[in-house]
């Protein structure tokens, strides 16, 4: 465990412009929140007995249940975003958009790695649920992976952050990001998982096996946020709980430049609790707790520290218990609707959330909060959604779906979505309803490794 785990510090609070500034706030601190928030750090000792962090057990691996009713309104959120990953991505070199508008195709070329990894994983979403010609869907894995590996610019086997999806060239001066590449090859993992074409297996092979792991350490305990050509590493490591999960989890599976076994436990996990939800969490937005389990099945499986499962479910009933207690200032939250998390605004992009209040909270709902929490709080998250397509209709729900935020008090409905929010709505509802992204990725060999040089066991 690592030495500073309890440390404290307090934190005046600031709005940031992106989610990749908030994200290094999140990994460099453990914190004490301020009296005035009633979420708090909490010493080890000061926590239920029921488990180290006083966390119950998730509760095996059978997947929710549904309605009829329930399964078909699923089924179309499911089969809006993965249009969006269809007609938002490049067809000659599949890279995915990092936005779009939400009424469909614009002229918009800047691509996401972490996008592109969702996008590789609907693409197995939609040839299992016969949403397109399976030809088609393989050809357009082959096109992605083919790119990714032969074209797009790579140091050590990390990505650009942010690519021009025609040509790969590297956008806006972007790091080599070490959580982005991430998220990417769990999608091409799954790809190779699911899809029993030897070239596509082959692909995704050699793309993770490239990525030098213990490069991105930097001769630290932790691995850094990522690398510029013109400055180096970024000081900004991932120290504490995020969605971080997945990108160590990545690492130690490697067969070809595995990350030590000891850097697993070189992040910190402080200990929250609001209202009487004990979770391991850190200041940072509700996607935290959803990125790592869009791909890795933590059911019924823990560490030495904790159940991950039924802690990101902890943490969603903290936030949806915090959304409400804002309903004294912003009465449009409700148990019928709340959520927020990393999203655009009405004064653009902004890394909001909580418990505890972080960022400039103005009432905005942000679809992507409950649906990414779908596996955790399965009825009380569909609640939210149905809420919302049947309340706000086509002001909230456009071509690929939820748009990305909207205000209802001040009737502002974001033009745009987001590659990510997407994502992780699409693979959260999936995993709900049929655990079908668990299964295929926790069948790869060295995914199973990762988690096993971790320390999990059921």
């Amino acid at each position: 465990m690592p030495s500073n785990m309890h440390k404290k510090i307090d934190l005046s609070v600031h709005p940031k412009p992106s989610r990749r500034e908030w994200l290094a706030r999140a990994a460099r601190l453990s914190l004490a929140l301020p009296a005035a928030f009633s979420a708090h750090l909490l010493p080890f000792a000061d926590l239920p007995s029921t488990s180290p962090y006083g966390i119950l057990p998730s509760p095996g691996s059978a997947a929710p249940q549904f309605t009829a009713d329930q399964e078909a309104f699923l089924e179309e959120i499911e089969k809006a975003s993965f249009l969006y990953f269809w007609e938002a991505a490049d067809p000659e070199t599949g890279q995915v958009k990092d936005r779009c508008g939400a009424d469909g195709p614009d002229a918009r070329r800047v691509s996401s790695i972490a996008a592109t990894g969702f996008g590789l994983t609907a693409l197995c979403i939609a040839e299992r649920r016969g949403w397109g010609d399976s030809a088609s869907i393989r050809r357009r894995v082959l096109a992605t992976l083919r790119f990714l590996f032969s074209q797009a610019p790579q140091e050590h086997g990390f990505l650009y952050h942010f690519m021009d999806m025609r040509t790969g060239a590297r956008m806006r001066r972007c790091e080599l990001s070490s959580i982005d590449t991430a998220l990417l090859l769990c999608g091409a993992l799954a790809c190779r998982a699911y899809f029993a074409d030897e070239e596509i297996r082959s692909l995704a092979t050699r793309l993770y096996e490239r990525v030098d792991w213990p490069w991105m350490l930097n001769g630290g305990a932790t691995l850094s946020m990522g690398w510029k050509p013109e400055s180096g590493f970024l000081e900004d490591r991932w120290d504490s709980y995020s969605e971080l999960l997945m990108l160590y989890l990545m690492g130690l599976g490697s067969p070809t430049h595995a990350l030590p076994a000891e850097t697993w436990d070189a992040w910190e996990r402080p200990a929250y609790q609001y209202k009487g939800v004990h979770y391991i969490g850190s200041e940072a937005p509700l996607f935290v707790h959803q990125f790592s389990h869009a791909w890795f099945d933590f059911r019924g499986r823990r560490d030495r520290y904790a159940d991950y499962f039924a802690n990101s479910a902890a943490a969603t009933k903290a936030h949806k218990a915090w959304c409400l207690d804002l309903a004294k200032e912003f009465p449009d939250y409700s148990e019928d609707l709340w959520g927020i998390t990393s999203s655009d605004s009405r004064h653009g992009y902004v890394g909001w959330g909580g418990p505890p209040r972080s960022g400039p909270i103005d009432g905005t709902i942000v679809p992507c909060a409950a649906a990414g929490s779908l596996p955790f709080l399965p009825q009380e998250c569909l609640r939210v959604l149905r809420t919302i397509r049947e309340k706000y209709g086509t002001r909230a729900w456009k071509r690929y779906g939820f748009v990305d935020a909207f205000h209802p008090r001040k009737n502002w409905y974001n033009p745009d979505v987001i590659g990510i929010d997407v994502g992780i709505t699409l693979l959260m509802a999936e995993n709900a309803r049929s655990g079908f992204v668990w299964e295929i990725f926790m069948k790869d060999a060295d995914v199973r490794r990762g988690m096993e040089r971790a320390g999990f066991h059921p």
